[in-house]
């Protein structure tokens, strides 16, 4: 009887109708949009995937990078990419994770740190080409030649306030009874952000490095003005140095097929990468909740 009253309300009353009705076109259009990002997504991956897979073969990872019209691979842009990653990398992290441990654990409400926190904000949101174009005024300029390293300083900065805000909000989660605890045992505050915050928070801190080296993988406007590019083989980080992105960027628009086929190959190798590296980092984020 109180289900049949309800309905009959529904059904009588203008203003839930109109409610009701309004209600099923907003649901309707968010279906219809979300199967629409999704067959864009699907669309552009299946057709990333039918043209890439034709080019895969052992000589994309044994040989370098080819004149037009003869054979080749992307060896040393790949590992390009990994060395000028990986120092990045390596020089963000520690800078990351000691400046998101000021912000919580030694300068907690201080103007400095709100002033650190604005300006940390500002670069998660810059462009990477203007990060691309600071470095190259700041190393490339005054050495007079491109090179790795100055590279890897612009995607370091690219992952620097990544990391730093990954870190603060992962030690802000951090219960405060913990560190009164070990105070309370005589521990001194480094010990305890080191012993109790940082093993609290590591997951969390390893999600924020794992997300920042996917963000800065594919990046290829920064690198256009600092490492440049370099058709031949290399581990000299003071020299110009292939990268897969600027080496995408190269042959998808050159006028040769082969190229062309080693841009779909390697715009295939850096997609599933950071899609394995994103899938990784959100593994670990539901724990650092629990």
């Amino acid at each position: 009887m109180i289900a049949q009253a309800t309905t009959a309300t529904i059904t009588t009353n203008p203003i839930v109708r109109r409610r009701v009705r309004a209600n099923r076109i907003i649901a309707s259009l968010s279906v219809a949009a979300t199967g629409a990002g999704l067959f864009l997504l699907a669309w552009i991956l299946g057709y990333l995937l039918f043209k890439g897979f034709t080019t895969l073969s052992l000589a994309l990872f044994t040989m370098d990078t080819p004149p037009p019209g003869s054979a080749g691979g992307l060896k040393n842009a790949i590992i390009g990419s990994l060395m000028i990653t990986g120092v990045g990398i390596a020089f963000a992290t520690p800078i990351g994770i000691l400046a998101g441990t000021f912000l919580i654990e030694y300068g907690r409400g201080s103007k400095l740190a709100e002033l650190i926190r604005f300006v940390n904000d500002m670069l998660v949101s810059a462009p990477s080409i203007i990060i691309g174009l600071f470095v190259y005024q700041v190393v490339v300029a005054p050495m007079h030649h491109f090179s790795a390293w100055a590279g890897a300083i612009a995607l370091g900065i690219i992952a620097l306030p990544i990391i730093v805000r990954t870190t603060q909000d992962m030690l802000q989660l951090v219960p405060d009874a913990l560190r009164e605890a070990a105070y309370a045992l005589g521990a001194p505050k480094w010990r305890v952000i080191v012993v109790v915050s940082y093993r609290a928070a590591f997951q969390g801190m390893l999600t924020g490095v794992l997300l920042a080296v996917a963000r800065i993988s594919g990046e290829t406007a920064p690198l256009l003005f600092t490492a440049l590019s370099n058709p031949s083989w290399t581990t000299n980080m003071s020299s110009p140095m292939a990268t897969l992105p600027v080496v995408i960027y190269k042959f998808a628009g050159a006028p040769y097929a082969d190229w062309q086929n080693l841009a779909w190959a390697g715009a295939l190798l850096i997609t599933f990468s950071v899609l394995i590296l994103n899938v990784v980092a959100r593994s670990f984020a539901p724990r650092t909740r629990n």
